[in-house]
């Protein structure tokens, strides 16, 4: 899940030129190897700079990063058409507000790559010299601290002024940037506001962060037809601004929010999935229109019931939880953020599914357990022309031959024992209009695999018991972590079907075959750690371990493993390789070089299809190993996780109905 909503930083609490000396005098102590003190710099910028110096780039180093190539950049900016539209009126306001500034507005996309710019020529033509232009990436691990890149690492708006950049060259800049989220907490752009560092930018934050608010603001509008919105603000005044709280609740649970609305109620992002409505108000939702003061934990509010939303039918799951049925819009992924990022290359496997998933090409998955083929798939969902429908997803190989065949086909009233009274209609009707997606196809019974391919030859459905075939439009995704073509040649998969889901065919990288290894490790650990001034650090032997190691679980593993040793680390402790699990420590990475084909296995990786239990193990000892060490105080032991309270509870509760308690 992403990390809760947190309030912007700002650098210029000093003036101007007490501010440059001081952040000069940091650099020199910085730069010397020597402490640098606590109120010397924001620290968003001493982490980010602390962040640069652990990858190995230097003051003097200049941005690696080249423009994207015309037809690559012409992709990205087609991906990101949505938001460009939406961001207009916000850049061209952006851009009379600072007119007199000589500075430049910037659109960027959630990896940093600036995807349009409007302002000053004059000043435009000055940070061109420092590749800051379309087609450009400044993103931290790229560019070193810049508010872009920092900003969309810290979540949080940013304001970098003259030297406080890593890079001496981008010292002729002042910057400030506010990420762009959208209302299921995902990062999906960014807005800057960069002139001249010789040039006083007194507000420059503050506009930034007031535009993007307008962006998120505008983002609720038709987007939930079907679903309750609330507004609310202690205000009245506030309803119906940029400022007002904004909730969505489907059949009472929080599906949606905006930062504001988060903020007023003192939540994060995990509330989403987790709260009802009776959890944060008193009494009901109340009449479509009305006015009225309501009570919460923080104080009465105004509140407005802008749509009632309409009862949304929820299936219950009778004797398997691995299938899942999503009606839309809920994220499009898990509610865990942390984990799997997609490299360049894959970014544009992903672009290419979409656009095949929208002409009616089934795409299909392949990798080892852990790598992320979910995540894709909801991605593919999400980005592409079908995102407004279900996202109906079923796991092949955790269902019983007929369970699979009734959750797929549905069925009539009376088809066998105990099924329901009214029948059911199966997934394949369940994702009409949306996305089915069959994850471990390869582990699909053969009986089921000749009717599965019949529905995706006729597009028609037949439930079992009998009953008129019913037509169906969905875009199909599959994955496994199978050899589809070895399981043809065996003769445990249909060479038919296989060559009819597999038109287009994604291989997603296991996590040892990823180059760059260690940033990704600093990038998990601090998406886990947040923005606390007192997280646990990683010595760079610890790290180099980390990233050596072969991770047969993938993210899954490594994830688990990081969790562990921030729920275990005192504040501010540096870990060395002694906090490391003994496997992780004893089991180094046989280095294979980068694009190896994930195929490639060491011995043992097998083990990997055990992950997910392992995981279960690890993060069960962790929750344990916090509340010991916060003397049984829950808010604190869920502090240490990086969790919210809520979630500890719950395991708490697990817990206790687990041990008869």
């Amino acid at each position: 899940m992403p990390a809760a909503p947190t309030p912007a930083v700002s650098t210029s609490a000093l003036s101007s030129c007490a501010a440059t000396d001081a952040v000069l005098a940091a650099r020199r102590r910085f730069f010397s190897g020597a402490p640098v003190a606590e109120d010397a710099l924001a620290q968003p910028i001493l982490r980010s700079w602390t962040r640069c110096a652990a990858r190995g780039l230097g003051p003097q180093s200049r941005s690696r990063m080249e423009p994207l190539t015309d037809g690559e950049f012409a992709a990205r900016r087609e991906r990101h058409e949505t938001l460009r539209r939406r961001c207009r009126p916000e850049l061209e306001a952006l851009h009379a507000a600072a007119r007199a500034a000589d500075s430049i507005v910037i659109l960027t996309d959630p990896s940093g790559l600036v995807l349009d710019t409007v302002g000053s020529a004059d000043f435009a033509d000055r940070a061109a010299k420092v590749a800051l232009r379309p087609g450009v990436s400044w993103s931290e691990a790229e560019t070193g601290t810049n508010a872009i890149g920092t900003a969309l690492v810290e979540r949080r708006p940013v304001e970098v002024r003259g030297a406080e950049h890593y890079a001496e060259a981008n010292g002729i800049l002042s910057c400030a940037a506010a990420p762009i989220h959208d209302p299921f907490g995902e990062l999906v752009g960014l807005l800057d506001l960069s002139g001249p560092a010789s040039v006083p930018h007194l507000h420059a934050l503050a506009l930034v962060e007031l535009a993007a608010g307008q962006v998120e603001h505008r983002m609720f509008e038709g987007a939930f037809p079907d679903q309750s919105l609330v507004r609310f603000h202690a205000d009245p005044s506030f309803l119906g601004t940029a400022r007002e709280g904004i909730l969505v609740f489907e059949d009472y649970r929080l599906v949606a929010a905006n930062r504001p609305g988060l903020a007023l109620l003192g939540l994060g992002w995990d509330a989403l999935g987790a709260k009802r409505f009776g959890d944060l108000f008193e009494g009901s939702l109340g009449k479509a229109g009305e006015e009225r003061r309501v009570r919460t934990r923080r104080g009465d509010v105004a509140m407005r019931l802008e749509r009632p939303g309409l009862p949304v039918r929820t299936i219950a799951p009778r004797a398997a939880p691995a299938v899942e049925r999503q009606p839309a819009p809920v994220p499009a992924q898990p509610p865990a953020q942390t984990g799997p990022r997609f490299d360049v290359a894959t970014e544009r496997d992903l672009g290419r599914a979409v656009r095949l998933m929208e002409a009616g090409v089934p795409v299909l998955i392949q990798g080892e357990t852990g790598v992320g083929k979910e995540v894709f798939a909801r991605q593919i969902h999400r980005r592409g022309n079908r995102g407004a429908k279900a996202f109906a997803a079923v796991n092949c190989a955790a269902l019983p031959e007929g369970l699979i065949e009734s959750e797929l086909f549905g069925y009539e009233e009376g088809a066998f024992t105990g099924a329901r009274r009214a029948g059911f209609k199966g997934l394949f009707r369940e994702a009409d209009g949306g996305v089915l997606f069959l994850d471990e196809i390869g582990d699909m019974p053969l009986s089921l695999q000749s009717r599965l391919l019949r529905v995706l030859q006729e597009r028609e459905v037949t439930p079992l018991g009998g009953g008129r075939s019913v037509a169906v439009d969905f875009a199909l995704v599959c994955a496994s972590h199978r050899d589809l073509k070895q399981r043809v040649e065996e003769g445990a998969f249909r060479a038919d079907l296989y060559f009819r889901i597999a038109q287009y065919t994604v291989t997603l990288p296991a996590l040892r075959t990823l180059a760059d290894r260690e940033a990704l490790v600093d990038r998990l650990w601090t998406e886990l750690a947040g923005p606390s001034p007192d997280a646990p650090a990683l010595a760079a032997e610890c790290r180099a371990a980390l990233a050596g190691h072969d991770w047969p679980g993938n993210f899954r593993q490594l994830v688990g493993v990081l969790r562990v040793l921030q729920a275990l680390a005192e504040p501010g402790e540096v870990l060395g390789v002694e906090a490391l699990p003994a496997d992780v420590r004893s089991a180094p990475l046989e280095w294979r070089g980068a694009g190896r084909p994930a195929e490639i296995m060491p011995a043992g990786a097998e083990a990997g299809d055990s992950a997910s239990r392992d995981l279960v193990a690890v993060t069960r000892a962790a929750m344990e190993a916090a509340l010991a060490a916060s003397g049984g105080n829950v808010s604190q032991a869920a502090r240490r996780l990086g969790i919210h309270r809520s979630t500890l509870h719950r395991h708490l509760a697990s817990r206790g109905s687990r041990t008869g308690h």
